[in-house]
């Protein structure tokens, strides 16, 4: 069985680049959610498009879970399987923050409809990179046009970063929390020492 490593964070964070490359260096499979299957990427669009403009808040968790129900059951799952070890951008974390605390559906609600998505499957460790909010507005202005998520506004991504501190604190035995702050290595670095304190060394296998 594979390792199985989510990055999670806010927007702007730098969770996707530091995912990226901390598979580069295992050689695992990279991943991503919303999207990163052929079902995801239409249900991706519906939930990140304006065009798409307000969604019932329930609606958009539901979207959410069926697009991880698909990558859990067609991609996730089978390379762990495999023994290949994954890691990947967003995972249940995100729904917690986003849908349970960003639009006020409850945490514990939307933690057992993603339990039910990914037939209870946990990641043996998240990461939560955590930045000021003047460094992602930075960051997001440097990356273009926002999408719906991103648009939701400051009341919003605050709650959501409450969302990801509350979760990080209450299961310390699976989530840590790394300053993403500073540029890129200096960032893969303090990944990497993370890493290396709380699993084993990528190339051992029990």
């Amino acid at each position: 069985m594979g390792r199985f490593v989510v990055f999670e964070g806010g927007e702007g964070s730098g969770k996707s680049t530091q995912a990226r490359l901390l598979a580069d260096r295992w050689g695992a499979v990279f991943t991503f959610e919303p999207g990163d299957t052929p079902v995801g990427a239409r249900l991706r669009e519906i939930l990140l498009d304006h065009a798409t403009g307000d969604l019932d808040p329930r609606a958009e968790a539901l979207l959410m879970a069926a697009d991880r129900a698909h990558h859990v059951a067609t991609s996730i799952g089978p390379a762990l399987n495999r023994g290949r070890d994954v890691v990947c951008d967003r995972f249940v974390g995100s729904s917690i923050a986003y849908q349970g605390y960003g639009r006020e559906l409850g945490p514990d609600k939307v933690a057992a409809l993603s339990a039910f998505a990914t037939d209870g499957l946990v990641p043996d460790l998240v990461v939560l990179l955590t930045v000021p909010e003047a460094i992602a507005a930075e960051r997001l202005a440097a990356a273009g046009a926002p999408d719906r998520l991103e648009s939701a506004g400051d009341d919003f991504h605050r709650r959501v970063a409450d969302g990801y501190a509350a979760l990080a604190a209450a299961d310390p035995s699976h989530w840590v929390v790394v300053d993403g702050a500073g540029s890129v290595d200096e960032v893969s670095d303090r990944v990497d020492a993370v890493i290396a304190e709380r699993l084993p060394d990528p190339a051992v296998r029990s």
